[in-house]
């Protein structure tokens, strides 16, 4: 079994998860408080990968990170290289299409969280920040949790998406799913299998640790 495809995609996992708590609380906290006429599309461009066919997200990435696009062109001017079909492409395309299972469960925690405690908070002196940190974070720590381990299960088993943005450069961007796919296109079934059900392992790992998450955040 080739471990660069498994450490990449615990790279590639543990860095769109850290990414996503960074860029997808503050976009809960807003879809959560905000009383704006229109918020229910950006609501719904948010969620739109949760409908929107992998390969055609996939598409639209590469496209966007391409030497043609400003973006790939910009990138390509500062590191001399193109986005599409490396590592970097690879985090930006799962960032996009995690974003959805992020947000949703964290503005869910957002507005479980009673403004009673917010409110007594700000009369006692407290800052918004301060009262995020002291107040609003502790109360919605396992639903967090649950959105960071909800991303890591996307990055490490997304296909559709991360097939077309990587380019399947053995080493570089194939993450296990997509080596999957080059060992039995190669008719290495036995290496296929092994990988699979490491990927399998982890997937039931994954969701033993939602089910207790779920129970703790019960109690």
């Amino acid at each position: 079994m080739d471990l660069q495809a498994f450490w990449l995609t615990l790279r590639l996992a543990a860095l769109v998860a850290a990414i996503l708590v960074v860029v997808g609380l503050p976009v809960a906290c807003w879809i959560a408080y905000s009383r704006w006429r229109w918020k229910f599309l950006a609501e719904a461009v948010i969620g739109l990968p949760i409908v929107l066919p992998p390969t055609v997200l996939g598409f639209y990435v590469l496209v966007a990170l391409g030497p043609h696009s400003p973006l790939g062109r910009g990138w390509q001017a500062l590191t001399g290289h193109t986005l599409a079909f490396t590592f970097e492409g690879l985090v930006i395309g799962s960032i996009l299409y995690s974003l959805p299972f992020a947000v949703q469960p964290f503005a869910a925690s957002f507005e479980s969280v009673d403004r009673k405690l917010i409110a007594a908070s700000a009369t006692l002196g407290a800052s918004r920040l301060r009262t995020f940190f002291r107040v609003t974070l502790p109360n919605m720590k396992w639903a967090l949790l649950y959105g960071v381990l909800l991303c890591n299960a996307r990055a490490m088993g997304e296909f559709g998406a991360v097939s077309v943005v990587s380019g399947h450069v053995r080493g570089e961007t194939n993450t296990m799913p997509l080596h999957i796919e080059i060992l039995y296109n190669e008719y290495q079934f036995m290496a296929a299998f092994a990988v699979a059900s490491l990927l399998a392992l982890l997937a039931l790992v994954t969701l033993i640790a939602k089910v207790m998450l779920e129970r703790r955040a019960a109690e």
